[in-house]
Order: structure tokens, then C-alpha cells, then sequence
């Protein structure tokens, strides 16, 4: 099982750590200003960063090793590769 340590940045960036048993990545995410709304997610209590991201990040975790995942990105970047992702993250955000 993976742990996800996200901390707040500059504006709209997070830092992620991930251990995997003795495997630790780092990782500099961006979530793009506008996703809630995008996502329809703004009635939900607008979800804050910190859950976009981990919730983003279990899902790639659940797709691919942590040594795979880019180490800077957006979280628009990752619907390029997965189709699915923004349905999935509405989702796991709104229960």
C-alpha cells in the first residue's frame, strides 16, 4: 500500500511525496484554478487541493508504479493518458 503526503506550495502547486515500502518518489503537481468547476464539483463543498491531488494520485497509483509518474505535471495531464480520470475523480471526491 502506498502513502501519499501532499503539501501546499506557491499558488495552485503541491508537493507529493509517495513511499512504497522502501521506494519514495517526489513529485510537483499543478491543479488548474478552474477543476471543480469543470468537474461540477463546486456544489460539493469545493474540494480543496490537498484531496484533489491525493484522490488524483491514488488513482494513478492504482494504474501504474510511483516510479512511473511524472514528476512535475497538471492535473489536466493525466486525463491525456487515462480518458476515464475525470469521472473517476468526480467520483471518488463526491462519495
Amino acid at each position: 500500500m502506498s502513502e501519499i503526503t501532499v503539501t501546499p506550495m506557491e499558488s495552485g502547486w503541491f508537493g507529493v511525496q509517495v513511499s512504497e515500502g522502501k521506494v519514495e518518489t517526489s513529485h510537483r503537481v499543478r491543479v488548474p484554478d478552474d477543476l471543480t468547476e469543470r468537474l461540477g464539483l463546486a456544489d460539493e463543498g469545493q474540494p480543496d487541493g490537498v484531496q484533489l491531488v491525493r484522490e488524483s494520485m491514488g488513482f494513478l497509483l492504482e494504474r501504474e508504479p510511483a516510479t512511473s509518474i511524472l514528476e512535475e505535471f497538471s492535473l489536466d495531464d493525466i486525463a491525456k493518458y487515462f480518458p476515464e480520470y475525470y469521472a473517476e475523480l468526480r467520483t471518488r471526491i463526491s462519495g
